[in-house]
């Protein structure tokens, strides 16, 4: 027996659909998931918002630290075997200090660090970290006490052995309070 083509009956083929049509809807989609992000983070706690947002990323309840961006360094040599004092004033370190932090947004960080041999730490400790951050406020006391930078605007840090310094870095930190984001 054989079968003629008009004897099968066959459904209609639909008429194709130019390829830009799918690309217009997936474009139409995301401009509506935008507006719903968008009305739904006007009505909710910033705070709670950004968690959820850190959380959809997989950042959990960790506490979120702004490490200011780092800008420019100076760094302050000399320091005796063992010893925080400082031999000389660093005058240059206190002007640069000073013109670097006009911008309230900016802040530094003082880290002391020893050469890392058995002889330099603290006499007292026997710690080489303590005498990095006796280093360090040594210095961060020279800059207080020439009123070159705000208190507020310090933190002092030990840094990983390597050499008898402080390591002097202006950074950028964006402001928090006050501020819509």
């Amino acid at each position: 027996m054989t079968v003629a083509a008009s004897d099968i009956d066959l459904p209609d083929i639909a008429p194709a659909r130019p390829v830009w049509l799918m690309t217009l809807a997936d474009l139409a989609l995301l401009l509506v998931g935008f507006f719903v992000f968008l009305q739904a983070s006007q009505h909710l706690d910033k705070g709670a918002f950004a968690k959820g947002i850190r959380e959809g990323f997989g950042v959990y309840d960790r506490a979120v630290v702004r490490e200011p961006m780092a800008v420019s360094a100076g760094s302050v040599t000399g320091f005796a075997v063992g010893s925080a004092v400082l031999r000389q004033a660093p005058d240059a370190l206190i002007g640069w200090a000073r013109d670097s932090t006009r911008d309230p947004r900016v802040v530094l960080r003082v880290a002391g660090a020893v050469d890392g041999s058995a002889d330099d730490v603290d006499p007292v400790t026997g710690s080489g970290a303590v005498l990095a951050a006796d280093r360090a406020r040594a210095v961060a006391t020279v800059l207080l006490l020439a009123h070159a930078v705000p208190a507020d605007r310090i933190t002092l840090s030990a840094a990983r052995p390597g050499r008898r310094a402080v390591t002097v870095t202006t950074g950028f930190a964006a402001p928090t309070a006050g501020v819509r984001q």
